[in-house]
């Protein structure tokens, strides 16, 4: 039998028959498949390759610059609004202003918000940190991209038109929209999505409070909950470079300027701190709870007068105007008062109705459902809180005292610290905000004794207590919150004539109440288990209209505890990279 020659490609041709080769295409080729091996190495290896650092500088240049427009958006559209060239002296400025003007901005900022807000979010409310902490712990990193973007415009509006929150909140979100695009491009698993969602988090603290340690060290301990020591090299990375484009901008300066140095004036004054600390925790709680009683307040009055949405943050913008016109420092972030705290320019009486008045209006803005973050709000309470306390300890104890302003710099970590659940990071970004590392002792035992009063009172924090008002129960830990994480129908077996998930012995448990609906998770599972005290659970669909239950087949308590331990394995197992 004969066979054809084999034909050989002359030499400076292409082998397949189509011409000289083209340099050009050779090297595009090449290029993707470098990118090709990058992308699979980035997914098997994750933050521990040199590849995902270059993605962890792009990312924090990418939210850096996001929080940076963030902030740069929210001064112009307050020059607009209110006619001032300078927003650090907003609220002196707002003084000179008509009442009706003053009432008549957040009103309609907050008509704006809630048509926003009720098209484009499903629960008409801005998401924020608590979103991104889920998205973490439940989601493999990832937010509401659309929801996302709706929240930021409407949280920037907020914050414009006088609403009474921080920018932090919405910036972490639009944040977490970054890092969500990023990984839904590469299709990042859920370790890698989760420590990208951690750089960008981390630069755009950095970029909107020129904090780079606070940054890097709040996306570890408030949003992954934890430190990974692999991924800490990335978020680092992400956080300088978020640095970086806040110091372009603004230059090497810190946000609060304190007239002096603050010092202890002997260590005898240390237990003054300590009771700092215990007031301090009271007020965080006190402020937390009147948020989520404002909350509550909000939805009761919105069922029973059947309010539209979209006039409910209309209606709040409406009472924080009305109580502008005699306390404007309760517009916007307020860091003009919190750095008259701090400079001790206020009267014992000023600081504490300001603080009272600032806690009201905090709780009408999320009651309101206006949007924007709560760490602005509580740095400004805490120290309103801490230089009262200092005014009124200075004065019984003149003489073994030092300056108030240092109990102002400690009540204001102290009260954020216990509102954000983060101690560490929060004494940090006390220092990189005010630039003063001398008072370190008394910030730090404020902080201590505030967050642990404040964490038996709530659930360890305000994003967290926020979760667990939705159902959602990460204080208690992975071992808590993986549960729900699993789904009944993944694990669910077909029955079988064999074996004691036969179709008779399902119906029997149905007709006796044990059963779970086939779209639950294992979180609703295991309590069922363990009260029926059986060795499977018949997985059923719930029509809901009075038609009976269809039986869909079994799920077996040893898959369901595989399945968990399986999870908790690989959560203890990423905590420990």
């Amino acid at each position: 039998m004969r066979t054809r020659p084999t034909q050989t490609a002359r030499p400076g041709t292409d082998p397949s028959g189509s011409g000289p080769p083209n340099p050009l295409r050779e090297a595009w080729r090449s290029l993707l498949r470098r990118l090709r091996r990058a992308r699979a190495t980035l997914l098997r290896r994750g933050p521990d390759q040199v590849q995902f650092w270059f993605i962890a500088l792009a990312i924090g240049i990418a939210s850096g610059l996001a929080a940076m427009t963030f902030r740069l958006g929210i001064e112009a559209l307050q020059r607009a609004l209110y006619g001032t060239d300078d927003t650090a002296q907003l609220h002196s400025f707002a003084t000179t202003m008509p009442w009706y003007w003053i009432v008549a901005i957040p009103c309609i900022g907050g008509l704006i918000v809630g048509l926003l807000l009720t098209r484009f979010t499903k629960t008409g409310t801005v998401h924020a940190v608590a979103d991104v902490i889920h998205g973490a712990a439940l989601n493999d990193g990832r937010v509401e991209i659309r929801a996302g973007l709706a929240s930021a415009v409407a949280s920037w509006i907020t914050l414009s038109a006088g609403g009474s929150s921080g920018r932090e909140g919405p910036v972490v979100h639009l944040a977490g929209v970054v890092a969500t695009w990023i990984s839904n491009r590469i299709d990042a698993d859920g370790v890698t999505g989760r420590d990208l969602l951690g750089c960008a988090v981390a630069a755009a603290v950095s970029a909107s409070f020129n904090a780079p340690i606070a940054g890097a060290l709040f996306a570890m301990e408030v949003i992954l909950r934890h430190i990974a020591v692999n991924a800490f090299a990335p978020i680092v990375i992400a956080s300088a470079a978020g640095t970086v484009i806040n110091r372009l901008v603004f230059g090497d300066v810190t946000e609060f300027t304190l007239t002096e140095s603050g010092v202890l004036e002997f260590y005898g004054e240390l237990p003054a701190y300590l009771i700092l600390g215990l007031v301090s925790g009271l007020v965080a709680v006190v402020l937390m709870r009147a948020i989520f009683w404002a909350e509550d307040v909000g939805d009761a009055a919105q069922r029973a007068t059947r309010l539209p949405a979209f006039l409910r943050p209309a209606i709040a913008g409406a009472i924080l105007g009305g109580i502008a016109i005699w306390y404007p420092h309760i517009i916007g972030v307020g860091y003009e008062t919190t750095s008259d705290s701090l400079t001790g320019q206020l009267l014992l009486h000023e600081a504490v109705v300001f603080a009272i008045v600032k806690t009201a209006a905090v709780a009408i803005t999320f009651g309101g459902r206006m949007g924007g973050g709560m760490f602005s709000p509580s740095l400004m309470v805490g120290a309103l809180t801490g230089l009262a306390f200092g005014i009124i300890a200075t004065g019984i104890f003149p003489d073994m005292s030092g300056s108030e302003t240092v109990y102002a710099l400690a009540g204001m970590g102290a009260v954020a610290a216990a509102v954000l659940g983060a101690p560490i990071s929060t004494t940090l970004i006390v220092f990189e905000l005010t630039g003063d590392w001398q008072t370190g002792l008394a910030v730090m035992v404020a902080v201590s004794i505030s967050t642990a009063l404040a964490s038996r009172l709530v659930k360890h924090s305000f994003f967290l207590t926020q979760l667990y008002r939705r159902n959602v129960h990460l204080a208690a830990g992975p071992q808590a919150y993986l549960l729900s994480m699993v789904r009944v129908a993944s694990l669910t077996r077909d029955l079988t004539e064999k074996g004691p998930a036969t179709e008779e012995a399902c119906w029997h448990l149905i007709e006796q109440g044990i059963y779970i609906d086939g779209a639950a998770t294992l979180s609703s599972a295991m309590p069922v288990f363990d009260k029926g005290g059986v060795g499977f659970l018949p997985v059923v669909t719930l029509w809901g209209d009075g038609r009976p239950p269809e039986l869909l087949g079994a799920l077996h308590h040893l898959d369901a505890l595989k399945a968990y331990n399986t999870a908790l394995a690989e959560a203890t197992a990423e905590q420990h990279r």
